[in-house]
């Protein structure tokens, strides 16, 4: 019994493809929370606000400290659930949540009260801390998520141009000390003194508040303001490259799981699965639309993910779902449509161009074997044969 209930509560807690309503409920009044509890501690810094809404902004701390605490609770106890065969070891898997990074995060979402309540800390300083709650918007936005993973692949990189950076801005500050203290004997006192103007010229921010006057630092100067530019192109180039590499690595992820599922490569081993799917290009299109049009030249064979289509066969229309596909047979003959496909709602298609199409043909003898053997079922049951149903795989 305590297992099933935990198992449950896991499922609404945990973020997933499949949502439930009480999922979306529980998401929706977590983010809701959080927003509240940072806007509050964001305004409480106004003198105006604190005075009129003080007991406002107090009554939303204590709610939201009691929200996060439960949740803090429940992912403890859920913890075994994340991972299979952890459920025989759940201290283990608990320890493992709370020193994880989002259990940190949870952890430090309720840390400000506690604090505030046992030791004399002033309250900015609890205010700063309470507001590393919104790390906890992560756990739902998946763009956050990205971007935590391109720092983590790229980490290497990054530490390597972060570190070229250090020693330039070293070095320009030296350089800088020696051209310009005694014209600045103040103003470029020592090197660190000088650290700051090297900081904001390598960055072009520029605020004009450490500037050399002689002829030579100004020179010197705006040579660190161009190699400035070029030290900050790096790591934007390589944050650049993740984040393609990420997204292709997530798009191919997610493409080999959909070809996996769909009946006519279920057979198929995984090698297979994984070429068909480098293959295939993902397609959104909206109701009404026009797949293919019955006369047109035929360049690509689809298949259906998600939403329903209809393929004007005769003697009646036909509807199309995840896991059915057409468009083959004008490939396989080389002729052109011989139906219209629509979208009745939205649909979420995998394309196969013609060249892609008879080379895995070509690679693959007992696919392109099977195939032809449901063009022509379809072609001896129906004059219209271009769309149609799965067949069994092969």
């Amino acid at each position: 019994m305590t297992g099933r209930w935990r198992s449950r509560v896991h499922a609404v807690l945990e973020v997933g493809e499949a949502r439930s309503l009480a999922a979306t409920a529980v998401k929706a009044l977590l983010l809701a929370v959080i927003v509240a509890s940072a806007a509050a501690g964001i305004f409480e810094t106004l003198e105006a606000a604190a005075g009129r809404y003080g007991i406002l902004f107090a009554a939303i701390e204590v709610v939201a400290v009691g929200v996060f605490t439960i949740e803090y609770a429940l992912r403890l106890w859920v913890a075994p659930e994340r991972e299979p065969g952890a459920a025989a070891h759940p201290g283990r898997a608990r320890r493992g949540y709370a020193l994880s990074g989002f259990g940190l995060i949870d952890l430090v979402a309720i840390l400000p009260f506690v604090l505030g309540l046992l030791l004399p800390i002033h309250p900015d300083w609890l205010r700063v801390l309470r507001l590393c709650l919104l790390l906890k918007v992560a756990r739902y936005v998946p763009a956050l998520a990205l971007f935590a993973a391109v720092l983590r692949s790229e980490r290497r990189p990054l530490l390597g141009g972060l570190l070229v950076m250090a020693v330039v801005l070293v070095l320009s500050s030296g350089v800088m000390f020696l051209l310009e203290r005694d014209a600045q004997p103040t103003v470029f006192a020592s090197i660190p003194h000088t650290m700051w103007w090297a900081i904001v010229t390598v960055a072009t921010v520029g605020y004009g508040d450490i500037a050399p006057i002689t002829a030579w630092g100004k020179v010197f100067g705006g040579l660190v303001m161009i190699l400035g530019i070029a030290m900050f192109a790096v790591p934007a180039g390589i944050l650049a490259t993740g984040f393609a590499a990420e997204i292709r690595k997530r798009d191919f992820v997610v493409t080999w799981q959909t070809v996996a599922k769909v009946p006519f490569f279920a057979g198929l081993d995984a090698v297979r699965i994984a070429e068909i799917a480098g293959l295939l290009k993902r397609e959104v299109v909206p109701p009404r639309y026009v797949v293919v049009r019955r006369g047109e030249a035929a360049d690509k064979m689809f298949f259906v993910m998600a939403g329903e289509l209809e393929a004007d066969v005769q003697p009646a229309p036909r509807r199309l779902g995840p896991g059915q596909y057409f468009g083959e047979i004008a490939l396989l003959y080389d002729t052109v449509r011989t139906a219209t496909v629509t979208a009745v709602t939205e649909g979420h298609l995998l394309a196969l161009d013609v060249a892609d199409f008879r080379r895995l043909l070509d690679a693959h003898p007992d696919l392109k074997a099977a195939i032809s053997r449901v063009a022509e079922r379809r072609l001896a049951a129906t004059p219209t044969p271009d769309a149609g149903p799965p067949e069994p795989s092969p």
